[in-house]
């Protein structure tokens, strides 16, 4: 994308984290961005930070598990600004359990907002990106996307998931010589408040009130990202997400050194795949 300079952007999952700093990064390059997240208190907070600091965004409250929910999303972009130039679909949940302490509950959860919801994002703003003269579309995946972690199945399934409907998306489009690009964001450690916030909203879903205190709201294997050293700031995440639409990028990653588990395994499949057939001959 030669320009972002008033470009219009949609985030969600926008009111903390991860999506408040891609929103910053693009407002801050002059973007008009809507915000969009279902916790309407945090949402409405992070649009008038945004407003006082002088940039141009709305607030639009949004559960991407609901299709409707996210056509209204669009709608309601529409309305603000006449077009929409960029999606990110980032809005994400993780709850931190075995596989065998996983219920049916947990897994229709997880995958209707961490897989579902980016399925509707595309499906959604796909044809309103396109009427464009150039567009992009990102999805919010993990470096679970490309590694399976313990204690995170659902999660783990869910961020694959992501990364093949965003990488056939990408080769899609550009066998269709579409001038909108896709892109698929997956950090390592960033300091966000997933674990706290997923439980939260699976409390609220079950009528209980809300975890209180740092470490209360985590569960099962979940680490403490505030004790790790480099978990990168979200606005920074931001940045490199704003830096792929500039340059049609379709990888982002936040940490190369984790590249490497991603080399191993690759290395393991190749030479596991060899000796099969070696010993099929």
């Amino acid at each position: 994308m030669e320009s972002v300079e008033g470009k219009v952007g949609v985030v969600t999952g926008a009111a903390s984290g991860i999506g408040l700093g891609i929103a910053r990064a693009f407002a801050g390059a002059g973007m008009r961005v809507v915000l969009s997240d279902n916790r309407a208190d945090a949402l409405d907070a992070a649009v008038n930070d945004l407003r006082t600091a002088g940039h141009d965004v709305v607030g639009v409250t949004t559960d991407v598990s609901k299709l409707a929910e996210v056509q209204a999303l669009a709608e309601a972009a529409l309305d603000s600004y006449g077009a929409v130039d960029v999606l990110c679909n980032n809005a994400g949940v993780g709850l931190f359990k075995s596989i065998a302490k996983t219920t049916m509950d947990d897994w229709e959860w997880t995958l209707a907002i961490d897989l579902w919801g980016p399925i509707h994002g595309v499906q959604t703003f796909l044809p309103i990106i396109e009427r464009q003269p150039e567009g992009h579309i990102n999805s919010t995946s993990s470096m679970a996307g490309l590694l399976a972690v313990r204690a995170l199945g659902a999660y783990n399934v869910a961020k694959h998931g992501v990364v093949a409907l965003m990488a056939t998306l990408q080769r899609e489009l550009r066998a269709a010589h579409s001038p909108v690009y896709a892109s698929v964001l997956c950090p390592g450690a960033v300091n966000t408040g997933i674990g706290r916030n997923s439980v939260d909203s699976r409390r609220a879903r079950e009528g209980a009130a809300p975890t209180r205190g740092r470490g209360e709201g985590r569960a099962e294997g979940e680490p403490d990202l505030g004790a790790v050293l480099d978990a990168m700031d979200p606005y920074e995440v931001g940045k490199l997400v704003l830096d792929a639409v500039r340059t049609n990028r379709f990888w982002v990653f936040t940490d190369p050194r984790m590249l490497r588990s991603v080399q191993d395994q690759v290395e393991a499949m190749v030479e596991d795949g060899a000796l099969s057939r070696l010993r099929m001959v």
